[in-house]
């Protein structure tokens, strides 16, 4: 296959994460409201899908491919890339409720909070596809899928059906059209394919640095759950019996166990 033809493969798998983002506001177009209860464990799982996908997918690989010194590296880098965004982005939130009525410069402000957010996935997804067209994958489409890339591009879309949840219930609140609550979340996750094909090129061009670059991938994904994700479903479960932590830990349990199946491939 061709390199054109292996980064088209590559941004369609990107596109399809961000797609399911998507999936995440469809309920809305029939109930007007999610429980605080079920938004707990919808991030409680997506938690539990990218802690599996990141330890048992990436790093488990960047220790196959390389040295444990050169994985802690990427790990290094990768969290340190997202606080470094966060500080030059002012340490602003992702606010939902700032989409419908943005100005270009907020729009601007929007897309860099997103890329911080949804980058680091599509670097998971690219790199993932690394020996993409190499003995060992499975025949997918006319072309030799490695089993990891089918890993972590489910894995991903799996987790950013939540994502898509907690970003429509805002603009939900705020009378938003129903079909462009699908719109929004899928907008928020663009970054994705954009990420797995320049993490894709990068590695298939310069292989000596795939193990740092699912080191990075791991490190910056890691990092966002246990300092976004579940913080976020901690908030939200604040006013539960047990804050919400019996919800949460459920549904880690429920996000590795939906990813066992995988990971015995």
């Amino acid at each position: 296959m061709s390199l054109l033809e292996n980064l088209a493969l590559v941004f369609v798998a990107g596109l399809v994460t961000a797609l399911a983002t998507g999936i995440g506001a469809i309920p809305f177009l029939f109930f007007e409201s999610i429980s605080d209860r079920r938004n707990v464990v919808l991030w409680g799982i997506a938690s539990g899908i990218m802690l599996s996908a990141s330890v048992f997918g990436l790093v488990d690989e960047g220790l196959a491919e390389g040295t444990p010194g050169q994985l802690v590296v990427g790990l290094a880098a990768g969290v340190v890339l997202v606080v470094v965004a966060h500080e030059v982005l002012l340490d602003v939130d992702i606010d939902p409720r700032e989409y419908e009525e943005a100005n270009f410069k907020k729009l601007v402000l929007i897309l860099g909070i997103l890329t911080v957010h949804s980058f680091p996935e599509g670097v998971a997804i690219g790199v993932s596809f690394a020996d993409l067209g190499l003995e060992g994958g499975i025949a997918l489409f006319g072309f030799t899928v490695p089993l990891l890339a089918i890993f972590m591009t489910i894995a991903i879309s799996i987790h950013n059906v939540p994502e898509g949840t907690a970003i429509a219930i805002p603009l939900t609140s705020m009378g938003v059209d129903d079909w462009k609550l699908v719109w929004w979340a899928v907008f928020s996750s663009l970054p994705q394919p954009i990420g797995a094909v320049i993490a894709f090129s990068f590695v298939r061009v310069a292989r000596e640095f795939l193990p740092y670059g699912f080191g990075f991938a791991a490190g910056a994904m890691i990092y966002l759950v246990l300092t976004e994700f579940i913080p976020e479903a901690l908030d939200l479960g604040a006013g539960l019996p047990g804050g919400g932590r019996r919800e949460l830990v459920g549904g880690l349990a429920v996000g590795v166990g939906v990813m066992l199946p995988l990971l015995s491939i």
